[in-house]
């Protein structure tokens, strides 16, 4: 059975195997069934799940590819997002999810089983605390960029293996030149309406920052 809005990622990612297509499928049933229970998704936004959450999450994908092996780590992962819909588009990458809302990372763990992506670690901890070297830090607007920095500057693994250098990749909407200008880092911003038509994407972009 075809669930409402999953026809958006087939569109735009034509070359899933037939295990990612189910995977993605039943994403619009596991996360309305936890959303009922422990609140992950804004419940007015739960009807646009794969248009602003796994489509969205999914646009880093459109900016890079991760070589099998790459380690990602998804600060203030939320419900998974961006990290479950990439960790199924990449099942040869490792991706730890972390979040300080407990009862968030316990959907992250349902729906990373009911998948069974065994490439994903789902861990209730604040990003500062985490111990462990990665190719990229992925999330998606948890903060100000100037404060968010700090906590994964010493994160990264100094061997790069993707044809992008390592580094932060951030889903981030509206205008950023004044908290760019903030933080003193050498980002560059992508438009996701580069790669997306719908007219949510018209003022979301990727803020690569490498490190």
């Amino acid at each position: 059975m075809l669930v409402p809005g999953v026809d958006l990622i087939y569109h735009y990612f034509p070359k899933l195997s037939e295990r990612q297509r189910e995977q993605y499928r039943q994403l619009g049933e596991l996360y309305p069934h936890w959303n009922s229970q422990i609140n992950v998704v804004s419940r007015k936004d739960i009807d646009k799940l794969y248009l602003h959450h796994v489509l969205h999450s999914l646009g880093i994908a459109k900016f890079t590819n991760f070589v099998p092996g790459t380690r990602v780590l998804d600060v203030g992962t939320g419900g998974g997002f961006p990290g479950i819909p990439l960790a199924i588009l990449f099942p040869n990458v490792y991706f730890h999810l972390v979040d300080s809302i407990g009862k968030k990372i316990k959907v992250v763990r349902h729906v990373a089983d009911e998948l069974g992506l065994s490439n994903v670690e789902a861990d209730h901890i604040r990003a500062e605390q985490v111990d462990g070297q990665y190719d990229f830090v992925v999330s998606r607007a948890v903060t100000r960029l100037v404060d968010f920095y700090p906590w994964v500057a010493n994160k990264f693994r100094k061997k790069h293996q993707n044809a992008i250098s390592n580094g932060i990749l951030y889903l981030k909407g509206g205008n950023l030149e004044e908290e760019l200008k903030e933080a003193r880092l050498p980002a560059e911003v992508f438009a996701l309406s580069d790669y997306f038509e719908e007219d949510f994407f018209e003022t979301k972009q990727v803020v690569y920052i490498p490190v």
